[in-house]
């Protein structure tokens, strides 16, 4: 069952949300929704998605070009799209093995390659808004043990505004949203797993804590209030842009 506000300001545009199953994807998804978008989302995970009901939802692999093509072929029109897959590996280049770096740049950049390239054909007519989760741990800044995550997300920031440069004259705009550090399942997961290197939960709380000037998380919340902001036309004028939702990291 899905839900949206006949009267909201994206009342009556078509968005797909990707890696909707939880965290960011899913905040994004539940707000566009909420805001008037008719809304189907994907994700991985069946069981991520069964509580999803402020969108229409399919599960699929988003590093499978013909699973994507297929999904985006059965939309007549398409005005909105957010990409949100991505993978964090914990790691300086030395800790990261071919396989983990080869798993990075497939879940993150490979993944937005196949969404903006099977999505940009269906806004070719009327425009639309792209929206990329990236991250300020990419080109933006350099973070300790996150070699392949910030190759991978830098590379999502240079495809995304290069999309930007192409696709002006078409009216499809494309932005990246750059988080710092966000509450999430994922957050909360990669903690799990220093956990027991560090003495504890609590020490690798701190750890993320630490590294936000303004003493808190992010919350996907925050990050969905954006999403929806771009996805709306009164951001008509915003194209090309890194949006920095990171809590002072980068003042």
């Amino acid at each position: 069952m899905t839900t949206t506000n006949a009267k909201g300001p994206l009342a009556g545009k078509v968005a797909l949300v990707t890696a909707a199953g939880q965290g960011i994807g899913r905040a994004v998804a539940e707000r566009l929704a909420r805001d008037g978008a008719d809304v189907s989302a994907c994700d991985l995970s069946a069981s991520a998605l069964a509580d999803l009901t402020a969108a229409r939802t399919t599960v699929l692999d988003a590093t499978n070009s013909e699973a994507i093509g297929n999904w985006v072929a059965s939309f007549p029109r398409i005005d909105i799209l957010v990409h949100a897959v991505g993978f964090v590996h914990q790691g300086t280049i030395e800790e990261c093995g071919p396989e983990d770096w080869r798993r990075s740049l497939n879940l993150t950049l490979d993944s937005t390659y196949i969404a903006l390239k099977a999505v940009i054909p269906k806004m070719k007519n009327h425009g639309g808004s792209v929206i990329t989760i990236a991250s300020v741990a990419s080109s933006i800044k350099g973070f300790p043990r996150r070699a392949a995550y910030g190759a991978a997300k830098g590379g999502v920031i240079g495809l995304t505004k290069a999309c930007a440069a192409d696709y002006l004259r078409e009216n499809i705009r494309f932005n990246a949203i750059c988080p710092g550090t966000v509450d999430s399942p994922s957050l909360r997961g990669r903690m799990a797993d220093l956990a027991d290197s560090l003495g504890g939960m609590a020490a690798a709380e701190k750890l993320f804590l630490d590294r936000q000037p303004a003493g808190r998380l992010g919350t996907p919340e925050e990050i969905a209030a954006v999403c929806a902001f771009l996805s709306s036309d009164e951001a008509s004028f915003v194209n090309g842009q890194t949006i920095n939702i990171d809590g002072g990291i980068t003042i």
